[in-house]
């Protein structure tokens, strides 16, 4: 497994040829049902998904919109469990019971210093406040929706089946999803949907790079720069021998390997030795072992610089998660039920709108049209970033989709994505993003036989004595990571 590549091929010859079981009960009145409940609830959840996006909560912040997603599921029927894995914002709301246990992933934090408003030109609401720059107001809202259209459908037909959402808080940074996992609040899931903002419709399986964040904090004795050097021990320099260290390790490890560093404290004055600094470390790759291997390296790296320095040194573990594990049983449902919702159309005024904001790229923009198209089903996907769903796709059969909730060509964590997290554009999205939540989590219930297959997949997958073990040890929750900002 330290080969990616390698890893990534045994994969694709082991299921590239997997072809979708046929299902015994194709539910499309289940289906019809369902959509009608979501289309007729839509101003509803386009409003609880306006208010999120006005909140604009950050990580572990989010009080209001964890409330209010909260008690829409109580006035729902479900049973609310609140401040999970140690979280005060996280939660899971529980309906039904027996199998299958299907699990819904609801996101609802928003990113410092991106605060927008909703309109096609950069235009700041409040300067320095948060911004829903990853649409997570739209993510937890469709979720929440397809959730309480599931227990409608349950309640409607009497049948037997639990659905579990899970309020799963700062994802920017926070990695909430791993303490979640790590608590075994997955243990009795049989497989988990999720979905997230886009500018393009697609629901094909892909993996990601597996991530463990670091502060590596150096502590040295303090001293007059000039009248009196040798009696201090300068912590910075500890820091500049650990990157200098570091940076030569790279020639040493593996090339698609990330890693990223950023000295956060270094002095407060060049005429006193610094007695205190501190360096914020990230490592990436696609395989959540390589990462643990190239962090123990780092580690030596600073103690080796706090040896040659005369300081001292303890590090924090921030944040980790392992890399995404696609389940192609699953994201072939997805998909075709993502091809049934289809894509998402403008308006005349959305369509003007959309040109506006194009107007803003630095790039040649994609045709406005794209936001309609559903982009094909390939296998072998790789995002060059980082997601807390890693680890819930290594312990439960789990797969996602992304649908066009931003204007085709706007990248995520931009003011051109904040824009469209409350109008027409971002908000019918967000309810194509439900109906394939919806649609698909029916399937299940119906053909139970599918989480089967798809847990089959996963041990084949992750192999034979398999054991998860979080990159994050035994560390509790960052609750303060976003404080002051």
């Amino acid at each position: 497994m330290r080969n990616s590549s390698l890893l990534l091929g045994i994969f694709l010859c082991a299921f590239g040829a997997l072809a979708q079981t046929p299902l015994k009960n194709t539910g499309e009145k289940d289906k019809q049902f369902a959509l009608q409940e979501l289309n007729k609830n839509y101003p509803a959840y386009a409003q609880i998904a306006k208010q999120i996006w006005s909140y604009a909560e950050l990580g572990f912040q989010e009080n209001k919109s964890t409330a209010l997603l909260q008690e829409n599921l109580r006035k729902e029927g479900f049973k609310v469990e609140v401040g999970v894995a140690g979280m005060p914002t996280a939660f899971v709301a529980t309906y039904g019971s027996g199998k299958p246990v299907i699990g819904i992933l609801a996101e609802f934090d928003a990113l410092p210093g991106l605060s927008q408003d909703s309109v096609p030109m950069k235009k700041v609401l409040m300067e320095g406040k948060a911004g829903h720059a990853c649409g997570h107001n739209l993510f937890g809202t469709a979720s929440s929706a397809a959730a309480i259209t599931l227990k409608e459908w349950l309640a409607k037909n009497k049948k037997s089946g639990t659905i579990k959402l899970y309020g799963t808080p700062a994802e920017e940074g926070g990695g909430a999803k791993v303490y979640m996992v790590r608590d075994g609040l997955f243990k009795d899931v049989d497989a988990v949907l999720h979905w997230h903002p886009s500018s393009t419709n697609d629901a094909s399986p892909e993996s990601c790079m597996a991530i463990k964040q670091t502060l590596f904090r150096f502590y040295g004795r303090s001293a007059h720069a000039a009248a009196a050097p040798e009696k201090g021990r300068s912590a910075l320099d500890a820091v500049e021998a650990m990157n200098y260290m570091t940076n030569m390790m790279r020639e040493h490890i593996p090339s698609d390997a990330r890693i990223h560093y950023v000295i956060t404290k270094g002095g407060l004055a060049a005429n006193v030795v610094p007695d205190f600094a501190e360096v914020e470390y990230m490592v990436r790759h696609p395989d959540a072992k390589v990462v643990a291997e190239i962090w123990d390296r780092i580690v030596k790296c600073s103690e080796g610089a706090a040896t040659g320095t005369e300081t001292t040194t303890k590090y924090e573990v921030i944040s980790g998660s392992f890399n995404l594990m696609p389940n192609e049983t699953l994201a072939r449902l997805m998909y075709d039920n993502l091809k049934k919702v289809g894509g998402v159309t403008y308006t005349p005024e959305e369509a003007e709108f959309a040109k506006k904001i194009q107007a803003s790229f630095t790039f040649k923009a994609p045709e406005v049209t794209q936001a309609q198209q559903v982009q094909p089903f390939k296998l072998g996907g790789f995002f060059p970033a980082s997601t807390d769903v890693g680890d819930i796709t290594w312990v439960v059969p789990t797969t996602g989709l992304g649908t066009a909730t931003w204007i085709p060509g706007v990248a995520p964590h931009s003011w051109q994505a904040v824009a469209t997290g409350s109008n027409g554009i971002g908000l019918k999205a967000m309810l194509n993003a439900a109906k394939c939540i919806t649609m698909t989590a029916i399937d299940l219930f119906n053909n139970p036989e599918l989480t089967e297959k798809a847990k089959k997949e996963l041990a084949e997958k992750t192999g034979a004595g398999f054991e998860y073990k979080s990159l994050i040890g035994d560390r509790k929750p960052p609750l303060d990571f976003r404080k002051g900002l």
